[in-house]
């Protein structure tokens, strides 16, 4: 098989569905919240009060990519000179092989051109804001049988 690595994605042709994932206030700077949806676990940060959101699949072997470290990385204006902590919590950590990557764009720290994560645009509107279908939960049917609620995927 021919081509770069990794392949380029075929552009989007599906319409955009926007989802409410949590109140603006549950996540604090410097923390995360995993989330489901559609199927996909999601990781939205706060980092410094802006949030991103990405995939909770690392490229590489597939690990749990955001319930890895989360930290500011070292960074210096030229080598030798002193260098400084970054941005807070901007890099994470894959916990399975230490691949690391940027939250707020989803590009790997060592070829952020070549070697990304899926990241999802992300607001913070207001409830007033949003309309009926935003709020509405994924849901799933659901039957009791007998003793046990048997949920139906």
């Amino acid at each position: 098989m021919s081509g770069s690595w990794p392949a380029t994605p075929a552009p989007c042709t599906g319409s955009v569905r926007s989802v409410v994932v949590a109140r603006a206030d549950e996540i604090a700077p410097g923390e995360r919240k995993l989330v489901t949806v559609g199927g996909r676990s999601i990781g939205v940060f706060n980092v410094g009060g802006e949030y991103y959101a990405l995939r909770n699949r690392c490229p590489h072997q597939g690990g749990p990519l955001c319930e890895g470290f989360q930290f500011a990385p070292l960074q210096a204006t030229v080598p030798g000179e002193p260098y400084d902590r970054g941005d807070d919590g901007t890099i994470i950590r894959c916990p399975w092989h230490g691949w690391e990557f940027d939250v707020r764009t989803g590009g790997s720290w060592f070829d952020p051109q070549r070697m990304r994560v899926r990241s999802y645009p992300t607001r913070v509107q207001d409830g007033a804001e949003l309309d009926e279908v935003e709020l509405h939960a994924e849901t799933y049917p659901a039957r009791r049988d007998g003793d046990y609620v048997v949920v139906e995927l």
